[in-house]
C-alpha cells in the first residue's frame, strides 16, 4: 500500500480502536441477541420498544398518542404508525381517535398486548443481563446517558 493509500485515522492501531467503530459492532451484535429473544414472541425489536412503550406510557390510564409514543422510544413518527398498524393487526394494541385531539390517534395496549408484552420483557431483560454480564451495568447506564445527551 502507497502512503497516499494509507487510510488517515487518529487511532494508532487503526479503525479497531475507534468507539464509533466498536459502539457501531456492539450495537449490530447486541441487536441480533434482540432479535434471538423477541423471534420466538413473533416480534420484532421495534415492535416490542413501541408495545412495551405504550404499556408504559399507558401505565396510569392515559393512553399515549402517536406522537408521545414516537417521542417515548426515540423513533419517527411516520414509522411509528407503520409499526404500530402491525401491532394493531396483530391485536396486541388498538388505535382510537383522541377524545381531545380529533386528528390524533391514542394507543391502548390489548390484554392480549400486556401479556405479549410482559413476556418479551422477560426475554428481553434475561437477554440483557446476559449480554451486559462482563460490565457494570450501573457505569454502563451512566456512560450512554451521557452520550445520548440526557446528562450535562
Amino acid at each position: 500500500m502507497t502512503e497516499e493509500q494509507e487510510l488517515n485515522t487518529r487511532f494508532k492501531g487503526g479503525p479497531s480502536e475507534s468507539p464509533g467503530l466498536l459502539l457501531w459492532r456492539t450495537t449490530m451484535r447486541w441487536q441480533r441477541v434482540m432479535t434471538a429473544a423477541l423471534a420466538p414472541l413473533d416480534l420484532t425489536h421495534v415492535q416490542f420498544v413501541l408495545l412495551a412503550s405504550a404499556m408504559w406510557l399507558g401505565r396510569n390510564g392515559q393512553p399515549p398518542n402517536q406522537v408521545q409514543l414516537a417521542a417515548q422510544a426515540g423513533t419517527e413518527v411516520k414509522m411509528t404508525s407503520d409499526v404500530v398498524a402491525r401491532l394493531e393487526a396483530k391485536g396486541l394494541i388498538a388505535r382510537e381517535t383522541d377524545p381531545h385531539d380529533s386528528r390524533a390517534k391514542v394507543i391502548r395496549v390489548t390484554a392480549s398486548g400486556a401479556a405479549a408484552a410482559q413476556r418479551a420483557i422477560m426475554a428481553v431483560e434475561a437477554a440483557d443481563a446476559e449480554f451486559f454480564e462482563p460490565v457494570d451495568e450501573t457505569q454502563l447506564v451512566e456512560l450512554l446517558r451521557q452520550l445520548a445527551g440526557e446528562i450535562r
